[in-house]
């Protein structure tokens, strides 16, 4: 298991979430890995209540299974629920970099920057984990440019069922594009064009779509029956 740094002021149950979340996003938790409370508080380091709250929470999202007197385990990739988070974030996103085209300051292009030139780093180095992390700073950042970020954190409950398989998609995939796209993306905020800005997204979006047929036949181990 890696172990995440602690945030200040993170509480143990934040710091158990964000730490087993991370693992099962990068797959060294896989789907049918069994997580005991045990030994899950032996290696993140806090105590029991803490991982058992965390376990529930992943089980409230539908990524891991909680059975009572029994070993937990990660819940197998369950595609409709990929498909909804989908669907979930495509219209949200959309509708956030129209507004950040109106919104988004000097220091707020900065930012964006910072965070392009930090994928590029990941990108070049193999650091596929932090690759993602940074895909999901850049996204958060138009958040936080058109003030939504409370439905950005409220969509994270969904994304990580996209996160799974997206991890999966970059197995072997070059990650080019998304550095691309997200250039695009900021150049049309950059200019406060609105359209422009929403056909980048869309695009951008669309491509990163996963392809189940492609990654189910891949890793059939991985995930739920379609039935």
């Amino acid at each position: 298991m890696t172990l995440l740094d602690r945030v200040d002021r993170e509480t143990e149950r934040e710091y158990a979430l964000r730490t087993i979340k991370a693992n099962i996003i990068s797959m060294e938790l896989a789907p049918g890995s069994t997580v005991s409370e045990n030994e899950l508080s032996r290696e993140i380091g806090v105590s029991r209540t803490p991982v058992r709250e965390a376990l529930m929470e992943l089980h409230r999202m539908n990524v891991v299974r909680v059975v009572p007197q029994k070993r937990s385990s990660v819940a197998p990739i369950d595609f409709s629920l990929v498909e909804e988070a989908f669907f979930v974030r495509r219209v949200l996103e959309c509708a956030v970099v129209e507004l950040a085209c109106s919104m988004a300051r000097k220091e707020d292009l900065i930012s964006l920057e910072l965070i392009l030139t930090r994928q590029t780093f990941a990108q070049q180095h193999g650091q596929t984990c932090e690759l993602l992390e940074q895909d999901r700073m850049f996204h958060r950042t138009l958040f936080e440019i058109a003030h939504k970020t409370w439905s950005f954190d409220r969509m994270q409950d969904m994304q990580i069922h996209l996160d799974r398989v997206n991890r999966l998609a970059m197995e072997g995939s070059g990650t080019e594009y998304i550095l691309e796209e997200h250039r695009k993306i900021l150049e049309a905020v950059g200019a406060g064009d609105a359209a422009a800005a929403r056909k980048a997204m869309e695009e951008h979006l669309d491509r990163c779509r996963p392809n189940e047929e492609i990654l189910r036949t891949r890793y059939p181990a991985y995930f739920k029956d379609p039935s």
